[in-house]
């Protein structure tokens, strides 16, 4: 089952206005919303105060209303119209005060006057609203209102975690994230395809490897889970990819992991290549999501980053302007078709062995043309030049770079030649 781009659309735009932030009543929703679809999706609990390497889960943050107003009761600002105009983690406030004394509170970008930013508070205890320029300018000079009704308490930080078995104990890891308020590329994309990623992944026939998809608030999500999880991490994952900011219909962009040298980062600049797509290749210096986390000393899990239009690359990021039209059903699509892409690489990237001494004679096997064209003297030469390179110690990739011959193709020419026995399959 592929689920097309409409499909995940209509997601984002369900979850679109749901307030998220790293623990609370968003959190819980989005993943029962997910879960919903994906009915496999474990939902886990970490109660506030745990100890996990060198952080502690924070506190829950839960909101209900928040406002600025005149003394007449016009609401300049209004957290039901806008989730993003209260700083996230904002402790409660109810007060009169001069524009001077709000000031330092709120939160604008002069250089993009129609859009209000994302900005969070998360461990220091703060307060406050952020607005347009456009809405700053017009505020007039007070006496104000200021309601924040909000609470911080001892309670739980809330994740997903998707488990699909394959034949093989080794791991594919997908982490996404769960924690922003209304952004459709940054926020919701990811956990989209992911999600989509999934039900694709439970009706193939076989797998490989064994799929492991997590849903968590970014940094201290993926701190909890390596805390607690390092062990079998280490031990069995093989690859995997954080997927964010993975909706418009832009370019495509890939961060490698800090090794630089993984199987992510292979499979990753491979599927890029063969499918010809425009993409930008970073720096892990330019690293910002959960990369950071998976790929830490003493971590060390190889983990790259898949992306439309990298976070803090494209102008709407972490703004409101992030919104529907940003995320389009052909952004998310194309988002989609190459994770599969990768994934399917990744189950079919063996170590080939040529089963014959010298070149065999493909003639009496039907595998070469009867009557010579440039076409068919194409398909021969690379068919040859991947068997060449069978020598059981490179990898569908490798002999891909060696060959000059796409992946997809070098995989279809294997499966040819294991049927005529003159390759064999090597564990990858």
């Amino acid at each position: 089952m592929i689920d097309s781009g409409l499909t995940m659309h209509g997601w984002v735009a369900d979850l679109m206005p749901i307030c998220r932030s790293l623990s609370g009543d968003g959190v819980r929703e989005t993943l029962k919303y997910f879960g919903a679809l994906q009915p496999s999706l474990e939902i886990k609990e970490v109660p506030t105060g745990t100890t996990v390497a060198d952080w502690i889960v924070p506190k829950e943050w839960r909101i209900r209303e928040a406002y600025v107003e005149t003394i007449e009761g016009l609401r300049v600002i209004d957290f039901a119209e806008s989730n993003l105009h209260v700083v996230g983690y904002s402790t409660p406030v109810n007060m009169t005060m001069t524009l001077a004394e709000l000031e330092s509170h709120l939160h604008t970008l002069p250089d993009q006057p129609s859009a209000i930013p994302y900005v969070t508070s998360y461990y220091a205890e703060n307060w406050g609203f952020c607005l347009s320029q456009i809405q700053r300018d017009d505020l007039g000079s007070g006496p104000f209102h200021v309601v924040i009704d909000s609470e911080l308490f001892d309670g739980n930080l809330t994740y997903g975690e998707l488990v699909i078995p394959g034949f093989s104990s080794e791991e594919i890891l997908i982490s996404t994230y769960v924690c922003h308020p209304s952004m459709a590329n940054n926020e919701l994309s990811g956990p989209a395809v992911s999600i989509a990623l999934s039900r694709w992944l439970e009706s193939l026939e076989s797998r490989h490897f064994t799929y492991r998809i997590l849903l968590i608030p970014e940094t201290i999500g993926s701190i909890i889970y390596i805390s607690q999880n390092l062990e079998n991490l280490k031990k069995n994952v093989k690859a995997g990819w954080v997927l964010t900011c993975i909706g418009d219909n832009r370019t495509y962009s890939f961060v490698p992991s800090r090794l630089g040298n993984t199987l992510s980062d292979r499979i990753s600049k491979k599927i890029l290549q063969d499918r010809q797509l425009d993409y930008i290749e970073y720096s892990f210096l330019d690293r910002g999501s959960d990369e950071r986390q998976w790929c830490w000393p003493g971590v060390d899990l190889p983990i790259a980053s898949l992306m439309r239009s990298k976070y803090a690359e494209y102008p709407e990021y972490h703004t409101s302007l992030d919104d529907l039209t940003v995320v389009t059903p052909e952004g998310l699509e194309g988002g989609l078709s190459m994770m599969m892409d990768a994934i399917e690489l990744a189950e079919g990237n063996w170590r080939w062995a040529s089963t014959t001494l010298g070149e065999p004679q493909l003639g009496k096997r039907g595998l070469y043309p009867t009557i010579s064209t440039k076409k068919s003297a194409g398909i021969v030469k690379d068919l040859k030049n991947v068997l060449t390179f069978a020598d059981g110690n490179h990898d569908v990739i490798a002999i891909s770079d060696l060959s000059g011959v796409s992946s997809k193709v070098v995989r279809s020419v294997f499966v040819t030649l294991e049927n005529h026995a003159l390759v064999e399959r090597f564990e990858q």
